[in-house]
């Protein structure tokens, strides 16, 4: 059982999906957790269900907004006082492809630049100025293998470039700031069970062809990025500073 009663812990899209999970992950072992949501306010809710209201504070903020992370830290920091991790998984997967209408393509380019990359790029430099102040603190990031190997769904060229800029972010901080007790970790998924995936499969033929694909035939569960997440929240595995931890079922060996 980890321990997190010590910790506060900032997640982003908490309201469904890998957020979600990892919002009751964490509440379950004790954390003050701050959920942000976006639009679906009732999923914040249902996530944080099972948390003492002491422990809680949900939060609204559009990253389509490029100033809306700034109102979500000083919230979360006036209620607070301290932040001791962030977890940065709010994302987005608008589809369209090279061959679609300019319209389209910038429609999704800017959309998954923003709420992507943008967004999360300035919320992690609220959290290390924060983490330079307090005397430490962690960063994990939800990234996908699609940044590192491509997608293999020619609509989600903008998700996969996407998600790469906060890995280089985050691999940059690790590697300047690890003598100010600054962790950073990257957490990258394969084909997790969420509804992002399950319509993205729609594109690919379908859930069965996917499946197909996979070593081991089955998506990741997104209980065990949870569980992941909220090991790496303990603060107790300072070796992993810096890590990529992949999670896909032996489907993406590198």
């Amino acid at each position: 059982m980890q321990d997190l009663t010590d910790r506060t812990i900032l997640v982003t899209g908490a309201s469904k999906g890998i957020g979600r999970t990892i919002v009751e992950s964490l509440g379950a072992h004790g954390a003050r957790v701050i959920a942000q949501y976006s639009s679906d306010y009732y999923g914040a809710v249902a996530a944080t269900k099972n948390i003492d209201n002491d422990r809680k504070l949900l939060l609204h903020a559009d990253f389509s907004d490029p100033k809306a992370y700034e109102g979500l830290w000083n919230q979360a920091i006036a209620w607070a006082g301290k932040i001791d991790v962030l977890v940065s998984n709010a994302a987005v997967m608008p589809e369209a492809a090279l061959t679609d209408s300019d319209e389209d393509w910038a429609t999704a380019w800017s959309q998954a630049l923003n709420i992507n990359a943008s967004a999360p790029a300035f919320l992690i430099r609220k959290a290390v100025l924060h983490f330079l102040e307090t005397g430490g603190g962690s960063i994990i990031g939800i990234s996908s293998w699609a940044a590192v190997r491509g997608s293999g769904n020619a609509r989600l060229g903008a998700y996969a470039a996407s998600k790469a800029p906060v890995s280089a972010l985050l691999k940059t901080i690790a590697r300047n700031y690890q003598g100010k007790n600054i962790s950073t970790y990257l957490i990258s998924p394969g084909v997790v069970r969420t509804a992002m995936s399950e319509a993205s499969a729609r594109s690919l033929g379908g859930e069965e062809a996917v499946t197909a694909s996979l070593a081991m035939a089955q998506w990741v569960p997104p209980t065990d990025i949870a569980e992941t997440v909220t090991l790496l929240a303990t603060g107790k595995l300072p070796s992993l500073n810096g890590s990529t931890i992949d999670i896909n079922g032996a489907s993406y060996i590198r």
